[in-house]
């Protein structure tokens, strides 16, 4: 059973720097992609960003520039640093991992429990 576990997540002001950890249970480098999730209040998840198990990383628009994911393969660990929060940032953070799981192209999904991240003034 895979467990990914959040931390790092609170309260912070305009402009400030974050960063959240995700810690597997075991090895990264069995899944195709690992990635951060966000669901804002009211509204439905949305990706952040994500990395493959070849090292491509891709963003939401509302993050680039912003925003890093990355990881430390030894610690079996995923980052999102995030940079110059604003308000629209506040959201819980989700961890996610998955692999494809038949020649079909399905994928099963692995996820964390969240973390809280409240970007105000």
């Amino acid at each position: 059973q895979v467990q990914l576990v959040e931390s790092g997540g609170g309260a912070v002001q305009p402009g400030d720097s974050l960063r959240l950890p995700c810690v597997a249970s075991g090895r990264i480098t069995r899944f195709d992609a690992m990635a951060w999730y966000r669901q804002p209040p009211g509204k439905e998840r949305e990706l952040v960003a994500q990395l493959s198990s070849g090292g491509r990383s891709n963003y939401a628009d509302s993050v680039k520039d912003r925003f890093t994911i990355s990881r430390d393969i030894a610690a079996n660990t995923l980052y999102l640093q995030m940079n110059r929060v604003k308000p629209e940032d506040t959201a819980v953070y989700y961890c996610n991992a998955w692999k494809v799981v038949n020649v079909e192209g399905a994928r099963f999904d692995h996820w964390g429990q969240g973390t809280q991240v409240i970007v105000s003034s």
